[in-house]
């Protein structure tokens, strides 16, 4: 295949692709049969293709078939919108998503819940942190006599792992949709957390068709040993698009649900700093089991505190690895990522989401919340993501946040902690156009790399190519 009239940087060139890699870049002249397909690309701009590296693939793919309530203010708002859609002749749950209950001026109850239906209602944070029930869905779920119907960290994701259980076929089919849909934006790569045993559940996927992405898929403490016994280890391929990823752990909750373990007390009555939820010993060992079982660790830490017990883990281990999130660093801390070769896993958007309640839970702080700037300038490699459902899987969205630190017409948060176009799109790639490089590549209309924050949060993508295979093409191009 040759791709003609390509600009990449400065220069309008044509580019060759032999068996999905860059085999040659400049001014190839005439035609050659050899070229295979020739497709021109109107002087459009050429640049490697996207990677999301946080997701939650199949409850992303399950966000589109449930109620979003994000918009509700009020645990009251949030159970009138449920009993206006709510089909109480049906005898399976009901389940909406989205709400954030941070700066509600009334807590999620049970009584409030339970007048928009006896029916089993099963409402999910924005932050997939906790879950609000009803009482019948807490007796359908084993949690009958609890006095709030609010379920946080690990009874939260239990009551998640059962309402997540739809057959194969119908969740496949929604993922084959999500995975066309975000190559349509440029993705050519996920890294999915799904908190399940991923690998039958993917190569089932891309045995019956679902290929227009690459796949890393990560395992969880449950997992760890099977994958041992497997001996899969991160970055071994177990299919031409699937990929073994790292081992995930999570230590802390989520500012949302006043669970991230940090330093400083939370106010209000709970008070509180937040959830530890794994020993700093025990981490320790996990780190150790799996690194060197050759699968590097993910630790998920968002508050202060959780932060320096991961970074203390890695540095006790002498392991690489990643920590997810990083959303509230201490300044000692903010130098220790690079020569620890930890590298920080973030997802802007959620700035833009938790702007507001950082403000109130972590006042006098948020000057080092979601720290990109202070992070790059400190060495450490940012790599971007979504953490879809809890932000949309759009990279150009991701990096819009990163540039802009706002969205409409708010100002910017923390506008000392933005970052260039340049460094948002290289925290969201994995190649370069290059010879020798794979032919993963995203076709825009714009250049991304001088491009404005509200340019790229609707960047307008023309293809996307996935080993030199078009996963998406607008009509009409070449």
């Amino acid at each position: 295949m040759r791709l003609s009239n390509a600009r990449v940087g400065a220069d309008v060139v044509d580019v060759r692709i032999d068996d999905g890699v860059i085999t040659a870049i400049g001014d190839l002249g005439a035609a050659d049969p050899a070229d295979g397909d020739r497709i021109d690309l109107g002087g459009r701009w050429l640049t490697p293709g996207l990677w999301d590296n946080h997701v939650h693939f199949s409850q992303w793919s399950l966000q589109s078939q449930r109620l979003d309530v994000s918009p509700a203010r009020s645990a009251a708002e949030t159970a009138h919108r449920i009993s206006a859609v709510l089909d109480e002749t049906s005898s399976s749950p009901f389940v909406a998503v989205g709400f954030r209950d941070g700066l509600w001026p009334d807590a999620p109850n049970l009584a409030v819940l339970d007048a928009a239906s006896a029916a089993p209602i099963v409402v999910v944070s924005g932050d997939l942190h906790s879950v609000w029930l009803n009482t019948a869905a807490l007796e359908l779920y084993g949690f009958a006599g609890h006095p709030t119907g609010l379920l946080r960290e690990d009874d939260a994701f239990r009551v998640t792992a059962r309402i997540d259980t739809v057959a194969d076929d119908v969740l496949d089919g929604w993922v084959d949709s999500a995975a066309r849909a975000a190559a349509a934006r440029g993705v050519v790569g996920i890294v999915d957390y799904e908190m399940a045993w991923n690998l039958d559940a993917w190569r089932r996927r891309q045995a019956n068709g679902t290929d227009a992405l690459r796949v890393e898929f990560g395992v969880y403490t449950e997992h760890l040993d099977r994958a041992i016994a497997l001996g899969l280890r991160t970055g071994q391929a177990q299919g031409a698009l699937l990929t073994m990823g790292n081992f995930k752990i999570l230590i802390d909750g989520s500012l949302n649900t006043r669970t991230a373990y940090c330093f400083d007390d939370y106010p209000g009555p709970a008070g509180g700093h937040g959830m530890l939820t794994v020993r700093p010993e025990e981490l320790v060992e996990l780190l150790r089991k799996a690194s060197t079982a050759g699968i590097q660790p993910s630790v998920h830490a968002i508050g202060d505190r959780a932060n320096t017990v991961a970074l203390d883990a890695f540095e006790a281990v002498g392991c690489h690895g990643r920590i997810e999130h990083a959303q509230l660093v201490s300044d000692a801390d903010l130098p220790r990522f690079a020569p620890l070769g930890v590298a920080a896993s973030v997802q802007p958007d959620h700035a833009l989401d938790d702007r507001d309640v950082a403000d109130h839970y972590w006042s006098g702080r948020t000057n080092r919340a979601f720290p990109l700037r202070s992070l790059l300038g400190a060495g450490a490699s940012l790599l971007f993501g979504s953490d879809a459902p809890v932000s949309p899987l759009d990279p150009w969205v991701t990096a819009a946040a990163a540039v802009g630190r706002t969205r409409g017409a708010r100002e910017p948060w923390h506008p000392e902690q933005s970052i260039s176009a340049v460094e948002a799109i290289a925290a969201s790639t994995r190649s370069t156009v290059a010879v020798g490089q794979p032919a993963d590549l995203v076709v825009t209309e714009l250049d991304a790399s001088v491009c404005t924050a509200d340019q790229l949060r609707v960047m307008p993508v023309a293809a996307t190519l996935l080993g030199g295979r078009f996963t998406h093409r607008l009509t009409g191009l070449g």
